[in-house]
């Protein structure tokens, strides 16, 4: 316990410094995060003092860390979708269909145009092209969906059209993700899944059945009783519950436990005084304690130093190149199709472009099924980190809003006066 309260004293200065400095510089608040594990983590710490992090981040230890970070980022992800506008996702169906198909073909096609290359540079020995092509192609195409909705938050866009069009696709993407990502996973030739594919889609469909034909019902009764039903202390432990439990059952079924959360503040009822009540009292500590343990941990997992020569940075280059050109490309051609101006067609492109922590939970499954060399593995672990960095500034350039560091100041501002 002393050992898991020293770490996550380090993990959250090291995360609330580094989060700043990612602010000051115009960089979204989990890039600092992400940056300050990497600095905490074996690339930077690990290797100036190798003893000293050897004692302070023992291997045996993250089992518990990563457990907490999990729950923060499973109760964040509830907020997120709770606050979904269901009307602007209306107005926008069009546009989230399309994109979110296109942002998935078009960086898998890229990526199944290189597979055969990085395979036989990079590929351990004894891995089929099928399940390579799948696994890269998932790499290239899944959207960090969690990093997004902290993007999104951060920059007050969270309940806008833009933002509610991205978060709806990157929903879209993750599950395609993970459902290709079993299929992926039924063809290697050991698989550890004992639950066959068709089982594991059959588990999915009972499980949306339940909760959009009975949770998401129960929900909008609510709403019509909801001046005889008070927000009590009780009815916050309710829902918490629910949400947790929803994530349990994704994840019992092999799709992903954030899926779930997600779902569950989808189906959450849409009574203004509630999502508040439950934003205030469930944000603060997500925020500030939860999801900076999450983000550092990822960044604790990236190991830099296996990037060297001139050949190995060619092709990182390349891995770089397609996939900015596939994912972006493929949404900013989707959302010109429906209508969309192109400064927010090029917005949405940079949104779902924006990679990170469950592009690094794949990275990690591939890596422990032996698809992806070490040196493959760290070349997309920085092909996440920089198509996150990018995000903020391409807003930025397209005069996209910063609402959140707006309303902060107009905070600000009405407290001096």
């Amino acid at each position: 316990m002393t050992l898991l309260l020293v770490q996550m004293t380090t993990v959250l200065l090291t995360a609330l410094l580094c989060g700043w400095i990612a602010r000051k510089l115009g960089q979204a608040r989990v890039i600092g995060e992400i940056l300050g594990g990497i600095l905490i983590g074996p690339s930077v710490f690990g290797r100036i003092a190798p003893h000293s992090w050897a004692t302070l981040f023992p291997q045996s230890s993250f089992a518990s860390f990563e457990i907490l970070s999990t729950i923060g980022l499973i109760l964040f992800l509830f907020l997120i979708g709770s606050e979904l506008d269901y009307e602007h996702l209306r107005q926008q169906r069009g546009t989230a269909t399309l994109a979110s198909g296109m942002s998935i073909l078009f960086p898998f096609i890229m990526a199944a145009m290189v597979a055969h290359s990085l395979r036989i540079r990079f590929a351990p020995d004894g891995i089929g092209s099928i399940p390579f092509v799948l696994f890269l192609g998932i790499s290239m195409s899944i959207t960090a969906f969690p990093v997004l909705a902290r993007i999104l938050e951060e920059r007050g866009l969270q309940s806008t059209p833009l933002g509610t069009t991205a978060l709806m696709c990157a929903a879209v993407d993750d599950v395609c993700a993970w459902m290709l990502l079993a299929i992926a996973l039924t063809l290697l030739p050991h698989s550890e899944h004992s639950m066959g594919l068709h089982y594991r889609f059959l588990l999915l469909c009972g499980y949306l059945v339940v909760m959009l034909g009975v949770v998401r019902p129960l929900g909008n009764w609510l709403v019509r009783r909801k001046d005889s039903i008070a927000f009590s202390y009780e009815l916050l432990g309710i829902i918490v519950a629910i949400a947790l439990s929803s994530a349990a059952a994704t994840e019992a079924i092999g799709v992903h436990p954030l899926f779930g959360a997600f779902l569950a503040g989808v189906c959450f009822p849409r009574i203004k005084s509630w999502q508040v009540a439950i934003r205030t009292r469930v944000d603060t500590i997500v925020s500030v304690l939860l999801l900076p343990l999450f983000f550092a941990l990822t960044g604790m997992r990236t190991r830099l130093d296996l990037l060297t020569g001139s050949r190995i940075w060619f092709w990182m280059g390349v891995v770089l190149i397609v996939a900015v050109a596939g994912k972006m490309g493929g949404a900013v051609l989707a959302a010109r199709w429906t209508g969309q101006s192109w400064q927010n067609a090029v917005a949405l492109g940079a949104l779902l472009n924006t990679r990170g922590l469950v592009e690094l939970i794949v990275l990690n499954i591939a890596y422990n099924a032996h698809v992806f060399s070490p040196t493959l593995f760290t070349m997309l672990v920085v092909m996440a980190l920089v198509t996150t960095m990018i995000t903020t500034p391409v807003l930025n350039l397209l005069g996209i809003e910063d609402r959140g560091q707006k309303g902060h100041d107009l905070a600000v501002l009405a407290t001096a006066d």
